[in-house]
This record gives C-alpha cells, structure tokens and sequence, in this order.
C-alpha cells in the first residue's frame, strides 16, 4: 500500500532512528506542512510486527482535514535497530513521547489524539501515565492494558504467563536459526490459508492485506521482533486506567483470538466512561477486515468529543 507522506526522523538518546510520517493525502509536496499545521493532529501507534497499510482506512477518511502522523517502534519499519539492544515498553514510551513533542512543535502545539492498536495500547497508556498532558484523548483498538491474561487472579493464569516469559527467554539464542524457516513460511500462500484455517484471519480479511503484512514481518531484524515479544510481557497498565479522565474509545473485534473480547470487556468496565464498539466478523486483523466501518467510528468520535473543528478545512478536492 502506497501513501502519499513525508518520512522523518526523531533520535533517541542511544542513537537510534524513529521514523515518523506525515500524510498528505493530495495536498502539494512543496506546501502541505504549512497548510496543515493548524488542523487537528491524530497519532497512530502500530501493535508489535504491524505494516502501515493496517492504517490505511483510518489515514484515507481522516488525511483531508488531519494531520495524520504513524511512527515505527525500533526495529519495525523505516525506524533503525535499538542502537542499546533495548525493546522494553519503557523504551517504546519514550520514543513515542519524542515523536508526539516533535509532531506538536511542528504544527500549533497541540497535543494528538492517539489512536493505538494491539501492543500499541499499552505503549499509549504507559504515555498517559507519564505524560498525561501529551494524551488529550485515546481510541484503543484491540489491545489490553496488559499482557493477555496478565490480571488472572487464578494461579493457573499466573503460572502460565511465567512460563511463557521463561519460555521465551530460552528460546532466545534459537530465534537467529528458526528465522530463515519462519520467513520461508511467512512468503508462501500456505500462510494466509493457515490464518483462515485456524479462524485468525476472518473470511473478509483481503489477501493483499494480510501479504503486505507478512512481508513486513518477514523484512524485519528477528532479533528485534522476539525482544519487542518479550518486553510485551514485562509489566501492565491496568493500573493506569482508574487515573484517566480523558475521553476514550474502545473498539473490540468479536473474534478476535490474540486480544480475546474478554479482555476488552474488562477494559471497558474499568474505562466506564469509553465509547464502545463491538465489530461483528472481525478478529485481530479487524483494521483491514472492518476498516471503513472503524475509520467512520473514530472520526464520530473526534467530532462527538469536539476533537476537530465543526467545520473542518476545505479539501483539496473540494469544488
């Protein structure tokens, strides 16, 4: 999936390249920074592994009249490897506390609403945590506050997550070998079957979609990706939820089988206040399964919570 955007550059302490980038939509090249420095920011933060064109039904309803920035976490994307070796929440938030000063200094300064989806939920309430002011409203999209499972009062969901860290931790040193295997398996078209086969992707989840992922995932430092995993497990959020007086807006996939839809109801009873939607027919992929009907979903929200202007600017293709 192709966009029309500017791709920059915020670095981190260590040294490592975050890459940002501003979408246009049809606006000039030359002059589109200008012409969108006053309209109202939206920052979308992708889940662990997830290629742009995921954003792609949320960029196309909201380019015209937003200034609409994604960033890539270390290791993902345009963004450079972590220079320090660090892919631990705490690192991610940092980064996307640099990537929101930066987009506020380059319009009027003020702060986006962010839209996160998956790991990106964590990484925007462990932001409102530390900076609530740089949060003036969120739309979370199928991702818990925590790990899946991570608040389980039972034993039994406790000794599970633990014996997932360690496993993991084992299977570190063999990430390096298993890779060719992985990315053989990620470029064939058994792939997208499996995710069909085993109800991950839904039926209307579009092939080229899932592809694009696939080769994202594939193009990406393993490395990287099993240490992004890994920090993911570190750690929750659920205590962060109780302190947020910002407006909200849960959005759940119905059959979702990462995120199940038990965990965003226990969001949503602990975010009394959110704007809940359940999207029918749609599992984890539900930004590409459902894109249209979750892009017109977050642009009611802004206007319902007076996030842009009653009258936005004209669009380009505005007679």
């Amino acid at each position: 999936m192709s966009y029309r955007r500017l791709t920059r550059f915020v670095v981190a302490p260590d040294g490592s390249r975050i890459a940002y980038h501003t979408h246009h939509g049809k606006l000039p090249s030359e002059t589109f920074l200008q012409e969108m420095a006053g309209w109202p920011p939206v920052l979308l933060t992708n889940g662990i592994g997830s290629s742009e064109n995921f954003w792609r039904h949320i960029v196309a309803n909201l380019e015209q009249d937003h200034r609409v920035v994604h960033w890539n976490y270390r290791g993902h994307g345009e963004s450079g490897d972590s220079l320090s070796g660090d892919y631990g929440i705490p690192t991610h938030v940092e980064d996307l506390e640099r990537v929101t000063e930066t987009m506020m200094a380059e319009g009027n300064g003020r702060a986006p609403h962010h839209i996160a989806f998956s790991m990106g939920v964590r990484v925007v309430l462990e932001l409102y945590r530390r900076r609530p002011e740089l949060v003036p409203a969120m739309t979370l999209i199928a991702g818990p506050a925590g790990a899946t499972g991570g608040q389980d009062a039972r034993w039994t969901g406790r000794l599970g997550q633990g014996a997932l860290k360690q496993v993991l931790r084992a299977a570190t040193p063999l990430v390096p070998l298993a890779s060719p295997a992985v990315r053989m398996f990620l470029g064939s078209p058994l792939a997208y079957s499996v995710g069909r086969l085993t109800g991950a992707l839904r039926a209307r989840a579009p092939r080229e979609d899932i592809q694009e992922l696939f080769v994202a995932v594939r193009q990406m430092n393993p490395t990287a990706y099993w240490r992004t995993l890994q920090g993911l497990l570190e750690g929750d959020a659920w205590d962060v939820l109780s302190t947020v007086k910002v407006p909200v807006q849960l959005i759940a996939a119905a059959n979702d089988q990462l995120v199940p839809l038990r965990e965003m109801q226990r969001m949503r009873r602990q975010l009394p206040h959110a704007h809940w939607l359940l999207v029918e027919d749609a599992g984890h992929a539900g930004l590409v399964e459902a894109g249209d009907e979750i892009a017109d979903a977050v642009r009611t929200f802004l206007v319902d919570h007076c996030l842009e202007p009653s009258a936005g600017p004209a669009r380009p293709d505005a007679p």
